[in-house]
């Protein structure tokens, strides 16, 4: 059997009643914020941000 290659490593809103657990979900008050948090956690998780639609980020790792 592989190992897990690809998974999600957290998930970024503005709308808190679009995630559950499973994973790091940080809800943000702003679109700008939640914009400054996926840039950012993207780098240091080394992962990539992926946009879902304009109130949520996933950031996942390939």
């Amino acid at each position: 059997m592989s190992a897990l290659e690809k998974y999600i490593l957290a998930i970024i809103t503005t709308d808190k009643t679009k995630a559950a657990g499973g994973t790091a979900i940080f809800i943000c008050k702003t679109t700008e914020e939640m914009n400054f948090y996926a840039k950012n956690l993207e780098a240091i998780l080394d992962g990539i941000a992926h946009g879902i639609g304009d109130d949520m980020y996933v950031i996942v790792k390939h």
